[in-house]
């Protein structure tokens, strides 16, 4: 096989605004802590190629991942189910895909943004060569804390403490998988994969980076000159860091040391790898309908008269939380109204997509995925290291487990309509299908 790593720097001008955390919080840049990348890894096996690309970013839209693909399609003759168009989920960058209230994009970021990131996928492409790829599953601990099911995070002294671990670790990720690329004992580059919220750095927090993934990576990566790591995230919906919602400051100082935890699990990776034996190169994308929750015409005019109650109130103010998240839910409601007028659908097809390398199976979805759906995946799937990763290709919010589902909330009912689209009726069962059936077809004869 022949491997390739190259990289493309996507760090936005100072003072656009981050993404996440809040309805129309207006948290602007001020500063880089660090940069961020656009990582990408050409792989070629016999006559097939494909290509990761990796971003620090919260994530993007299909538009986007669609521009990437055509770019590397005319310059490269890559099929779009050859590349898959990954993002780390920082809320340290720039809101990069619609997201009602929780930040606004910058157009001209976007505009450019396509372009960089198949500069990164072309560079990995030309920059292919004869590798060994290696592989490890590491211990990987004091980083995750479910915020579903777990207590809340103790105080910032206990955290940082080494000897910390959440109360229930089964809840997380307690290792992380390591590919790590040789040629003629040099470290070519390497891909780390593992599932937590990248949130060290919170609301109140205004400097631009990677948060703990791209800090890790960046360390990484100066410990080993001319090599390029990639972050793959995993299972992170309902896993935040140990370190979450503290002062700037407080936050900043916490992010060396998760960041180091981090670097320290793939550290070990790196250097416990061991050869994997790849005889072929599979990818495939399988567009899913996944059912929703339907709203009636009257139903969305009631929930619309609702929120134009809080936001029309006498004395009502912008800067009162409630009224910006009302705000939030009466443009959601306006959309789908529009949508209905125009008579165009409300949902669309998802896609999911899979690439194996010989035993392993990366098995992307446009989702924050919740931990119990990729546990039955890898539970059932086929291959003999299936990896899901969500944030792939588009973003389209949580795929919350049943129970959080029937609880419903933020990730259930909230985020789907802050993007403008109908929350999912059975989210955890169609996906957990969805993605199994791209495990079997990446085993099938091609």
């Amino acid at each position: 096989m022949r491997l390739g790593f190259a990289k493309s720097d996507i760090t936005p001008r100072v003072g656009v605004e981050l993404c996440g955390f809040g309805p129309y919080l207006n948290r602007h840049s001020v500063g880089v802590r660090d940069r961020l990348w656009s990582r990408a890894m050409a792989i070629e096996v016999g006559d097939r190629r494909a290509v990761i690309i990796s971003n620090d970013l919260a994530g993007v839209s299909q538009d986007v991942t669609a521009g990437v693909r055509e770019r590397i399609r005319c310059e490269a003759g890559l099929p779009p189910e050859a590349v898959v168009v990954h993002c780390t989920h920082t809320h340290s960058g720039p809101t990069t895909f619609p997201l009602n209230g929780w930040g606004d994009v910058d157009a001209p970021y976007m505009e450019v943004l396509p372009g960089r990131l198949a500069s990164a996928a072309m560079q990995a492409l030309a920059n292919l060569q004869e590798a060994a790829l290696h592989h490890a599953e590491v211990p990987c601990e004091g980083i995750g804390l479910n915020r579903e099911y777990d207590r809340d995070a103790p105080p910032l002294e206990q955290v940082l403490q080494e000897d910390w671990r959440p109360f229930r670790p089964e809840l997380t990720d307690t290792t992380c998988h390591v590919l790590s690329a040789w040629a003629d004992g040099r470290l070519l580059g390497f891909a780390s994969y593992f599932g937590c919220h990248p949130v060290v750095c919170c609301a109140a927090s205004r400097y631009i980076h990677g948060d703990y993934a791209g800090v890790a990576t960046n360390l990484l990566e100066r410990e080993h000159p001319g090599s390029v790591g990639l972050f793959l995230q995993g299972a992170q919906g309902d896993v935040n860091t140990c370190v979450v919602h503290k002062a700037e400051q407080e936050s900043l100082l916490a992010l060396d040391t998760i960041a180091g935890r981090y670097a320290r699990s793939v550290r070990e990776g790196i250097r416990a790898g061991r050869p994997v034996a790849v005889d072929c190169l599979s990818y495939v994308i399988h567009p899913v309908e996944f059912s929703r929750r339907g709203l009636t015409r009257e139903q969305i005019r009631e929930r619309l008269a609702e929120q134009e109650a809080i936001t029309q109130a006498p004395g009502a103010s912008d800067e009162d939380g409630q009224v910006r998240m009302a705000t939030v839910y009466a443009q959601a409601y306006r959309r789908l109204l529009r949508l209905m007028d125009e008579g165009k659908p409300l949902s669309r097809p998802v896609e999911l997509q899979g690439l194996r390398l010989g035993p392993l199976a990366l098995l992307g979805c446009p989702f924050e995925v919740m931990q119990t759906i990729k546990n039955e995946v890898r539970l059932k799937a086929q291959s003999p290291v299936p990896l899901v990763m969500g944030i792939t290709n588009d973003l389209l919010g949580y795929a919350p487990d049943r129970t959080a589902a029937r609880r419903g909330g933020y990730a259930a009912d909230t985020v789907p309509l802050m993007l403008g689209i109908l929350p999912f009726a059975n989210l955890h069962d169609e996906l957990v299908a969805g993605l199994l059936a791209v495990d079997a077809a990446l085993r099938s004869p091609a």
